[in-house]
């Protein structure tokens, strides 16, 4: 129901740097949808902020329009088909994205969207679930947001479809991924979507970060999970040791400890290179995003392998020079709350059982994961791929 404390939902961009605010812009996007609605998350909990959404869904399906909602199965593996009964009895359609199955299991849906009549799109790294909930400073976790035109949202609503139609089971189609079209880029005459998912062949969302990376000044980095491949890391130790700006911020607690050893397994080496490195300390850091002289990066990806090479993700690319501006104070106003790295404390302060736990998490998530996963997709033959069929709408 629209109400008059509801807030104005205006055209083109806008950054959505909290949690709470992004719920309370997306939820009044979806009391004004006229015709479709489609949400993609990786997590969905139970929950009063999931109940506010699929109550706000079945009003939007008792007004005539038409809703689709894609989660992923392991993401959301807590969430139960009962939870969802009302809004299929309403007309919603629901699906799991990869039904848990042992040899394809660590292909994960990781994106997040939320596309409103195909005129207005939400991407960012929340998902509809109560620990995001909050400012990311006294309550909630750390995240960012941003809210994309209709020249973004039509490609957005696009391959949300494709990838609903690859978790609908009549129409499963198998093949093995290196021989895929997972990976895409959309150029619009507002910014560039990158749709990122596991296979071979270039990958157009690293190599257009590289390039944005090679070309700037100033690279600053927020990444919840940082694991970037070696030829990133490279990258950044000699644009470090040339003089470049290279700040990464990383999480000072972490909702997944093995990421945040393993990243710091790797604090020696950028910091002696002169990379910048620092850890926010409020709350849980979640945001991804990546911040270059002349462009932008926001959406579900972090700077690691996984999501580089293993999950479905995607990144919204954006040139505009007041989003950059936005986003420098972004950032820097998350420095403000960090505490930086120093090279001579950091070798100093850490044991020789967290330097072992730091190498071990590493190898795990550097080494045996993407050989697990790399395996996976050469024995696998159901492996949904993504080249759409023929109809365009769910």
């Amino acid at each position: 129901m629209i109400t008059a404390e509801q807030p104005q939902i205006s055209a083109g961009f806008r950054w959505l740097e909290t949690v709470d605010e992004a719920f309370e812009v997306m939820l009044a996007a979806v009391e004004r949808a006229q015709r479709t609605i489609r949400l993609e998350v990786y997590i969905y909990r139970a929950s009063p902020i999931g109940e506010a959404f699929r109550d706000a869904f079945i009003r939007a399906l008792r007004r005539g329009v038409k809703v689709w909602v894609l989660v992923d199965a392991l993401g959301s593996v807590s969430l139960s088909d009962k939870f969802w009964e009302p809004f299929i009895e309403a007309g919603g359609e629901m699906r799991w994205f990869n039904p848990l199955k042992l040899r394809r299991l660590g292909f994960r849906d990781h994106r997040k969207m939320l596309v409103i009549d195909e005129e207005i799109g939400f991407v960012g790294g929340y998902n509809i679930a109560p620990e995001y909930q909050g400012d990311g400073v006294s309550k909630g976790w750390h995240d960012l947001g941003l809210k994309v035109p209709a020249e973004l949202a039509q490609p957005l609503a696009a391959s949300f479809d494709r990838q609903f139609r690859l978790a609908d089971v009549r129409f499963r189609r198998f093949m093995r991924l290196r021989r895929s079209d997972v990976r895409q880029q959309v150029t619009t005459s507002e910014g560039e979507l990158f749709i990122n998912g596991p296979g071979r062949g270039p990958n157009l969302m690293i190599n257009s970060i590289k390039n944005d990376l090679n070309s700037s000044r100033r690279i600053w980095i927020i990444s919840a999970y940082f694991l970037p491949p070696r030829h990133l890391r490279r990258s950044l130790v000699r644009l470090a040791r040339q003089g470049r700006d290279v700040r990464i911020l990383l999480p000072g607690k972490s909702d997944v400890a093995l990421s945040q050893y393993a990243a710091r397994f790797l604090y020696h080496g950028l910091l002696r290179a002169g990379v910048k490195i620092y850890e926010y300390e409020p709350q849980i850091l979640h945001t991804k995003m990546f911040l270059f002289d002349n462009a932008v990066y926001v959406g579900s990806a972090n700077m690691d392998k996984r999501s580089l090479y293993m999950n479905y993700e995607l990144l919204v690319r954006v040139q505009k020079p007041g989003l950059l501006t936005d986003a420098a104070v972004f950032f820097t106003d998350a420095l403000e709350r960090s505490k930086p790295v120093a090279l001579h404390d950091w070798h100093r302060a850490r044991s020789f059982w967290s330097k072992l736990r730091e190498q071990w998490s590493y190898f795990v998530l550097s080494k045996l994961d993407p050989y697990v996963s790399e395996l996976q997709l050469k024995l696998s033959k159901d492996i949904p791929h993504a080249r759409p069929p023929e109809k365009a709408q769910p």
